[in-house]
């Protein structure tokens, strides 16, 4: 039930107001091939399977219905990617991306159609593409020229992904760092709500962020899982004469023009990489690796400052505690010494003849002033002992 390609000129996708209704999220693909035409697809999972020939456990993971943790995966013809929301996969000819209408995907579509589009040059060796005076910078002619199709579709995805987790830290640390202050300042149930808002996305930013950095960690480990991602060595390996038999050695189309990543570490213009050479994407993805890292060391600075804002508020409300337990001591013992002073009162005031109070009326007053300073001793009784203890006074 394979559905036929609807061509998208290269500009369509930032105008996404202009793109058919997507009316089923789980069939909608778009393909960018090594040239950066798009094409709008309409697929089901055994046209995928068909067409770039992996096992429907590998487009599981791409099925955003079900939860799959980030991957990179090498097979035999493709490049399987799950970042996020860019689940694509990647062949030596193509890139296939799941939601081509998703606004987050529009981008990474676009960029692909830039960075995939190759530099065409003229008699005089000048390109179409360049900075204005007709000759292709060194990043075009460097991603063009060296890097396999398949790398150069990766390290669009990887910047695509890291670049969308490091906005997204940046707007987060935008709002948390003033809401902070502001809890520091004046702590409310308004501004209490809104951090732990912003430390449940903190909390969720985080995992997503390490999830990626996970993977890319993984696959640096492991050199046999980046050699599976050289799907252009692989289909160069298996067509030559000479994989029977001998050391075969791949080197890019243009070995004249040294890569943008590893420029740095060579000495000569000409690169000859074996079966087992990750160099070159190890530098890649050691760079984005890097990026990632940094998001991360972003958002555990942002946790450090939250826990210590955290402390700073218990301290805050342990001492508004002490000095509430402090204002209570104080009403407990004024209450204590007025119902000495009250009992006094109580009993000369019941109906209960006295012999003395009929000879000496004046005497009751001894008794009102001897009631009191007794409540008074009492009270300062209580205080003396409370600051002698450490109870007030702190």
């Amino acid at each position: 039930m394979g559905g036929e390609g609807v061509v998208v000129p290269s500009d369509s996708f930032s105008q996404p107001a202009l793109l058919i209704k997507k009316t089923a999220v789980s069939r909608s693909w778009v393909s960018v091939d090594n040239s950066g035409q798009s094409t709008v697809l309409d697929l089901d999972k055994y046209d995928i399977m068909k067409r770039v020939s992996i096992h429907a456990r590998d487009l599981r993971i791409l099925d955003p219905l079900l939860s799959y943790p980030s991957a990179i995966l090498g097979r035999e013809k493709a490049i399987v990617l799950n970042l996020e929301h860019i689940k694509a996969i990647i062949t030596t000819e193509e890139v296939l991306l799941r939601d081509p209408l998703d606004d987050n995907v529009i981008p990474i579509v676009e960029e692909l159609q830039r960075r995939l589009t190759p530099v065409k040059l003229d008699f005089t060796g000048h390109g179409d593409d360049a900075d204005g005076t007709g000759v292709p910078s060194d990043a075009q002619a460097s991603e063009s020229n060296e890097f396999p199709f398949e790398f150069r579709a990766l390290e669009v995805a990887l910047e695509g992904i890291c670049s969308f987790l490091d906005a997204r830290t940046r707007e987060l640390e935008t709002a948390a760092y003033p809401a902070l202050d502001e809890l520091t300042s004046m702590i409310s149930s308004r501004n209490l709500d809104r951090v732990r808002k912003l430390k449940s996305t903190m909390t969720r930013l985080t995992n997503r962020v390490q999830k990626v950095r996970d993977e890319l960690e993984q696959l640096l480990d492991d050199d046999d899982d980046m050699a599976d991602l050289y799907l252009s060595r692989k289909l160069s390996f298996a067509s030559s004469p000479s994989s029977n038999g001998g050391d075969f050695t791949w080197s890019p189309p243009s070995p004249t023009i040294e890569s943008k990543i590893s420029r740095a570490s060579r000495t000569t213009p000409f690169s000859n990489h074996g079966e087992n050479d990750v160099e070159e994407l190890e530098m890649l993805l050691e760079a984005y690796f890097m990026q990632i890292e940094a998001t991360s060391n972003k958002l555990t600075t942002l946790r450090e400052y939250i826990d210590d804002t955290e402390d700073y508020i218990n301290i805050q409300l342990d001492n508004h505690r002490n000095q509430l337990i402090q204002l209570e001591l104080f009403l407990l013992s004024g209450t204590v010494s007025l119902s000495v002073y009250s009992l006094i009162a109580a009993i000369f005031g019941m109906n209960i003849p006295y012999p003395w109070n009929k000879h000496h009326g004046y005497a009751f007053k001894w008794v009102v002033m001897f009631a009191g300073v007794v409540s008074g001793s009492v009270f300062m009784s209580i205080m003396t002992y409370s600051k002698h203890k450490g109870l007030i006074g702190l």
